[in-house]
Parts: C-alpha cells; sequence; structure tokens
C-alpha cells in the first residue's frame, strides 16, 4: 500500500518527534509512504475573508502536486495543515468563481477542481488500516496506561471538514486499539489559545489550565495531540502554572503517533523522546519505555 503525505513546515523543525514516529509507524504497519514533491506551506491558518483568495493559493499548489503524481489522497498528520488543505479543497470543489480566479492565477499548473482527497493519519488507520489490523500489530499493548485524547480545534472545526462529528470516539478508539484506557474528558475540544500565546500569554495559561484540570480530574495519566502549536501551549504554559501553583504536577503529553510508534514495539529513535519534556520522559521511564541517551527538553 502507498500514499502520498504531506508534512508541512513544523514537522521538520520543532515537531520532528510526530513526523518520525509517524514513519516509522507506518513502515512497519507495511504502508509505504511518499512525501509530496516540491510542497510548500499549507499557510497554517485558512483565510475567512471573502475576497482574500491570494491564502487559498498555497494550500491549493499542494493539492496541485499531489494530483500530478496521481494520488488520489493526500494523508497529513499536523491538524492545522490538515484543516489548511480540507478547507481549501473544498472551496475548489464548490465555488466555481473563486476556483476559476485562483486556477488563471496559478496559469504555469495545471488546474485543479478536488481531484484529491486530503485525509488525516488517525481516520486513515481507522479507514484504511483498520483497529482490528492495527490490534494484530501491537507488540508492546500499552496497557495500564490512561490516555486523554485532545482534539483541539481544528480536527473537528468546521463540520464540513470535521474528521469525525462532535463527541466523535475516533481517538479513543485509537488508544483503545493500542492496549492503553481512554480517558474522556469535557475539555477534549477546548481551543488551546492558539497564537493568542504571543498576544495575550496569560489568557492561553488559563485555558491551558482549564484542559489540563479536566483531563486529569478524568483519571488521565497522559494526554495525546496532533497539532505542533496545541504541544507547544499544553507543554510550556504548564510551567508556568506548576510556578504559579495552580497544578500540582505536570501532565505528560505527547504526538499520538509517538504512542502508536511504542505500541509497536519500535526503539526510542522512532519515538523520539529526546524531542518530549522531563515529565514526559519520566513517565515513559517509570513505564519501562526505553527513552535513549539524549538529553531532554526542559
Amino acid at each position: 500500500m502507498k500514499v502520498s503525505y504531506y508534512p508541512g513546515c513544523t514537522l521538520k523543525t520543532k515537531a520532528k518527534h510526530l513526523e518520525d514516529s509517524a514513519l516509522a509507524s507506518l513502515t512497519a504497519l507495511g504502508v509505504q509512504v511518499g512525501e509530496l514533491p516540491r510542497w510548500n506551506c499549507c499557510g497554517a491558518v485558512h483565510s475567512l475573508a471573502d475576497d482574500d483568495l491570494i491564502h487559498h493559493v498555497a494550500p491549493v499548489r499542494d493539492l496541485v502536486r499531489a494530483m500530478n503524481e496521481g494520488s488520489e489522497r493526500l494523508v497529513t498528520l499536523c491538524s492545522m495543515c490538515y484543516n489548511s488543505l480540507a478547507r481549501a479543497n473544498l472551496l475548489m470543489r464548490h465555488d466555481e468563481i473563486k476556483r476559476k480566479t485562483i486556477n488563471d492565477f496559478m496559469n504555469e499548473e495545471n488546474d485543479y477542481h478536488g481531484e484529491v482527497e486530503v485525509e488525516h493519519l488517525i481516520t486513515f488507520l481507522r479507514d484504511t488500516v483498520g483497529w482490528d489490523n492495527l490490534r494484530a500489530k501491537i507488540k508492546v499493548p500499552l496497557s495500564g496506561m490512561k490516555i486523554a485524547a485532545y482534539y483541539g480545534c481544528t480536527l473537528v472545526r468546521p463540520k464540513d471538514v470535521a474528521i469525525e462529528p462532535p463527541h466523535g470516539r475516533v481517538m479513543n478508539e485509537f488508544v483503545e486499539a493500542l492496549g492503553a484506557e481512554a480517558v474522556d474528558f469535557s475539555a477534549n475540544t477546548v481551543c488551546c489559545g492558539s497564537y493568542q500565546v504571543l498576544a495575550h500569554p496569560d489568557v492561553v495559561v488559563d485555558v491551558v489550565g482549564r484542559i489540563i484540570a479536566s483531563a486529569s480530574d478524568g483519571g488521565a495519566d497522559a494526554l495525546i495531540l496532533s497539532c505542533p502549536l496545541c504541544e507547544y501551549n499544553l507543554v510550556k504554559k504548564q510551567g508556568e502554572l506548576l510556578q504559579q501553583q495552580k497544578i500540582a504536577r505536570k501532565l505528560p503529553v505527547f504526538y499520538f503517533s509517538q504512542l502508536l510508534a511504542m505500541a509497536l514495539g519500535l526503539g526510542p529513535e522512532s519515538y523520539r523522546p529526546d524531542r518530549n519534556d522531563a515529565a514526559s520522559v519520566e513517565f515513559l521511564r517509570s513505564k519501562n519505555f526505553p527513552v535513549g541517551s539524549a538529553s531532554v527538553q526542559p
């Protein structure tokens, strides 16, 4: 099985542990991954202005690249990349006037009409690999772990590109397929604060506190996610909450693909604990998972 893959910018820098663990896991599952050639940044945030078409060019150009490769679908890992690509795809499928304007502007590219499906890895695992097939590949079940799955905003909003309906269970089903216990918590789709971490950091500290408290109150040992910005906010702002004595301990945070690689029996060179914070590394040690010799992030 071969799939086209869009990495996005952050997975090549700050979020290497998301990409490395996902690609190693897909190889272990027998999936051949072809990284999209000449990909560019998706734009990170989907433009909501009706008269702002230039910011849709970046994601559409990536979709053109996938179409030119003969790909029927494009798999993503980052929640924000998924959201930007999927929404641009809908625009090109359903808005004839804007589609023509964008295609005319990209006059050196082949015209695009929405031929490619955009898919997040979590639904690819459910719908193409299948939970039963995934369970059969598990070598180190994550039994004894209580994991809270955090969606954030861009996997479930807006509903036209949501990976599942509100209050769905795909992330919980993923956790359970790995052998862990899925923890439900009410703040699993509450925005982490996103880029407000720059303009209003205190607001982000407050909302992160709400998310962490909700997951902890539910009995979670750790939290998983797929958005690099969410990961930044939920890890970094916990340090401030700890200093302010608003939380008793930091809740470990991992990319969902890291737990996948661990459950598949892959080594730390694949799930990259050296990219996690100290609390997350200590959690892995407490569960007898090797963490390698590299120094951990503070």
